[in-house]
């Protein structure tokens, strides 16, 4: 089978299923897991070199706002690598290429091409997704072994966690403008023994003023901007800094872990849990989340 896949998260799951010879095109933006050096690249971004949060949604919005997708799908690539199989999704307009330009570029296709969006909103969405994908390639059996050990290491968290106080969270998606976690991350927290105040389980996230970040009652806030990598989060979360009310603040590399509905969602509700509860789950290591000073 040949396999395209337009999100990074459908990348991970391919590669976990042990399909990685089978992946025929890939995203610029899947870097997950180590060996997807040499698989061709169909999209890019039109947004252009480093730019700070503010300037990224502004530029974004936009966009938007003009109808324009926010990147691009070389389709002349895509018909000649002759796939069987596309993965994409629906669920956000500003984290992969636009579903309606996906369609548009597989009915050019030639030969017959399954098109499949993803839509998960909690992590047994995800879940439900990897089997999904083994049963379209043929690796039911993989996935399900896959899925068997994930909900196992959830299981062994909830142990872990079990009859501890919930702590109060304030986790943010994006830096400037501050937004809440939306989707499945409210879950992750809430099954790492936490609670947050401004999470919107099973929907997006959306954009808050400081006064109601300022003013939400949490013990922490968690930072875990998509797109963004830690060193970058770690610098402009310091800038707004004094806006988060002196609370214990923590960012984490949200781009690698919470903002992808993959298996590494697993990790995530365990790096959360290692913030919250250090002394019941191992704190997690430097290169994945730091606390500021």
């Amino acid at each position: 089978m040949r396999i395209v896949s337009l999100l990074p998260s459908a990348t991970e799951i391919v590669c976990a299923l042990g399909l990685r010879e089978q992946l025929v095109a890939i995203t610029h933006e899947c870097d997950f897991p180590a060996g997807l050096e040499g698989i061709p690249v169909v999209t890019s971004s039109v947004l252009s070199g480093p730019a700070s949060s503010l300037a990224i949604d502004r530029h974004i919005r936009e966009l938007v706002h003009e109808g324009s997708s926010i990147y691009r799908l070389d389709a002349e690539r895509l018909q000649s690598l002759k796939p069987d199989l596309i993965l994409t999704q629906e669920l956000c307009e500003v984290c992969a290429v636009s579903y309606p330009i996906v369609h548009d570029a597989a009915r050019r296709l030639d030969g017959p091409v399954r098109l499949v969006s993803l839509e998960p909103q909690s992590l047994e969405d995800v879940f439900e997704n990897i089997g999904l994908i083994g049963e379209l390639t043929g690796r039911a059996g993989v996935a399900d072994t896959l899925v068997r050990e994930l909900a196992d290491r959830v299981a062994r968290l909830r142990e872990q966690l079990q009859g501890r106080r919930r702590r109060t969270v304030l986790c943010l998606e994006w830096i400037d403008p501050p937004f809440n976690a939306g989707h499945w991350t409210p879950g992750l927290v809430e099954l790492a023994g936490g609670i947050d105040p401004l999470g919107a389980l099973g929907h997006p996230a959306v954009a808050l003023d400081w006064e109601k970040v300022s003013g939400a009652e949490s013990e922490l806030v968690v930072v875990m901007a998509c797109g963004l990598t830690l060193e970058r989060s770690l610098e402009e979360t310091t800038a707004i800094a004094p806006r988060l009310g002196g609370r214990q603040t923590w960012v984490v590399d949200g781009n690698a872990y919470f903002s992808r509905p993959g298996p590494r969602l697993v990790d995530s509700a365990e790096i959360m849990a290692g913030i919250l509860h250090p002394d019941a789950v191992p704190s997690p290591p430097a290169t994945v989340a730091r606390r500021l000073a």
